[in-house]
């Protein structure tokens, strides 16, 4: 049968009614497992919490190596595949250009991916890194910065390009699905149209859907946090539930809108305001500090990049630290490749995958680690200078660290006031778009790949996600949210492997497909070459 055919035939199983082109089996079993396991949570969640907690440390102390060799073959194999004569390949096929300007593309892509994390931990980690495994020192004083840019660089990012890549090239040069399943077609060929497709599409919706929930209950903390600092509104569930409501009012009508309307125009802002807040910083705080701080610590985070990439702990003090941050990053960021990838393969086609390569791994390297260097050396430099005033405000409340931050650094009440404002309207705009392109991705996995499913179905996913962080957040509390976040991170070793076999198939295809990308290539030059006879015969 033919692969148009089987697309279409997949398609046809999609429950169309009401409204809703949905999948039934991805949709009806990722409720059914999301529901099952909130009960379970909410039930008894020191089971659930003790249960989470020691798979967690038997994939600390076994299968550390296996997260560490996945993110460092991605980085490899995105490089070079990036930087090779593959990286001419253009997704969509020989003539496609790509959709949205450079800078919507960059401000999606940002939005989208890890964004949230340079206000959440940028004041933050520095200060939680002075103290880190003998392995990884180097005698420097920017040690600190080094292991934040480790953890939030080059590696994180190559994930969700290797995957956008992956995605992109089958969806828009193969016509297959823009789903999951299709990553797998060169290894289970027409298999994808059937159960095992809707397997592998059900898992990607999981961590998709338990990664948003955990966002947006954490990040609803976070802002309630924040806002009670500020403004002295009431740090409680009542206010915590009206932001997810708020949140997820918005992430709707963003989703509704659509990628050219409102997820673009809406991570425009986002990336404006966050680059007016950043800068404001950088010229109120200790500029030359600053700056001197960065290329310093990018200089050590080069020089070192292949010996803290590849550090694997054996020392149980060392797989201790190494679990809880080296380590639950690299499930974290594994486990979001389906939400993030697809989303950036949505945006990217018309682009080649060297500009994938290096727009995902270089750009975005170098300006998460100045933004949250910013953060991190004003916080460490008023932190030396008022005497633990910062690392005593982060053992309080990490989510009130960079507005303690904003205190001790202006003394003008109207000017802090304004970067209060600010701070708060550039978290919530990361969570928005983060909501909304997350829906957008569930929408495509449990429509089988569809890039025009209805409206309605879209509103369904971002109410959806709302009611699972709601439920999980007044219900079970903090413990409920931090089991949640246990699942996501346990999420990611399977996908580890899955990710390893991906990187196996797409490169079988991508040599056959430079084979056609050289036949275009030579045919395009031939019409040219005649045409410039016809021309030179034309003018004689």
């Amino acid at each position: 049968m033919e692969r148009k055919e089987l697309k279409e035939k997949l398609f046809s199983r999609n429950f169309v009614r009401w409204g809703f082109d949905m999948n039934p089996f991805v949709s009806l079993t990722a409720a059914v497992l999301v529901g099952g396991f909130i009960i379970f949570t909410l039930v008894n969640p020191d089971s659930a919490a003790n249960t989470f907690s020691e798979i967690n440390m038997i994939l600390n102390q076994k299968f550390n190596w296996v997260y560490i060799a996945t993110i460092n073959l991605a980085i490899v194999f995105l490089l070079v595949m990036g930087l090779s004569k593959l990286g001419k390949i253009r997704l969509g096929g020989f003539t496609a250009r790509p959709e949205y300007s450079n800078f919507s593309w960059y401000a999606m892509l940002f939005s989208a991916g890890i964004g949230i994390g340079i206000f959440f931990y940028g004041v933050a980690e520095p200060i939680y890194h002075l103290s880190i495994p003998e392995a990884l020192q180097s005698g420097s004083t920017f040690d600190n910065f080094k292991i934040m840019y480790l953890h939030w660089g080059a590696h994180a990012w190559s994930l969700y390009g290797l995957v956008a890549v992956g995605l992109g090239y089958f969806a828009y040069n193969l016509n297959l699905p823009l789903s999951f399943r299709s990553l797998f077609y060169p290894i289970i060929k027409d298999k994808i149209f059937g159960i095992w497709g809707d397997v592998i599409d059900t898992f990607a919706v999981l961590a998709v859907l338990f990664g948003l929930a955990t966002s947006l209950g954490l990040g609803a903390r976070q802002i309630n946090a924040g806002l009670n600092y500020a403004f002295g509104i009431p740090n409680s569930e009542v206010v915590q539930v009206i932001l997810i409501a708020v949140i997820t009012f918005m992430a709707t009508l963003s989703v509704v809108s659509g990628i050219s309307k409102g997820i673009k125009l809406l991570s425009q802002a986002n990336t404006m305001i966050s680059a007016t807040f950043l800068l404001m910083i950088l010229l109120l705080g200790p500029t030359a500090y600053i700056m001197s701080t960065y290329f310093s610590s990018l200089g050590i985070y080069l020089k070192d990049f292949v010996n803290i990439g590849f550090f694997t702990a054996i020392v149980p003090e060392d797989i201790a630290w190494q679990g809880g941050w080296t380590i639950f990053y690299w499930a974290w960021w594994i486990s979001w490749t389906p939400f993030v990838g697809t989303f950036i393969a949505r945006i990217s086609k018309g682009r080649t995958i060297r500009e994938i390569a290096v727009g995902t791994i270089i750009l975005p390297t170098l300006i998460i680690t100045f933004a949250m260097t910013i953060l991190g050396a004003t916080g460490v430099f008023l932190n030396d200078a008022y005497q633990g005033v910062i690392s005593d405000a982060i053992s309080a409340n990490i989510a009130t660290a960079m507005f303690e931050m904003i205190r001790v650094l202006v003394d003008q009440p109207a000017l802090q006031m304004l970067l209060y404002c600010i701070a708060v309207i550039a978290i919530v705009l990361f969570f928005v778009t983060s909501s909304d392109s997350g829906s957008l991705v569930v929408d495509n996995l449990t429509s089988g790949g569809k890039e025009d499913s209805p409206k309605t179905q879209r509103v369904f996913w971002a109410i959806m996600e709302g009611i699972i962080a709601l439920s999980v957040l007044l219900l079970g509390g903090e413990r409920a949210l931090k089991t949640l976040q246990s699942a996501v991170v346990i999420t990611g070793f399977p996908f580890a492997i899955l990710l390893m076999i991906m990187m196996f198939s797409l490169s079988k295809e991508l040599k056959k497909s430079y084979k056609k990308y050289e036949y275009n290539s030579i045919v395009k030059l031939k019409r040219r070459m005649v045409k410039l006879d016809k021309d030179v015969e034309y003018k004689r």
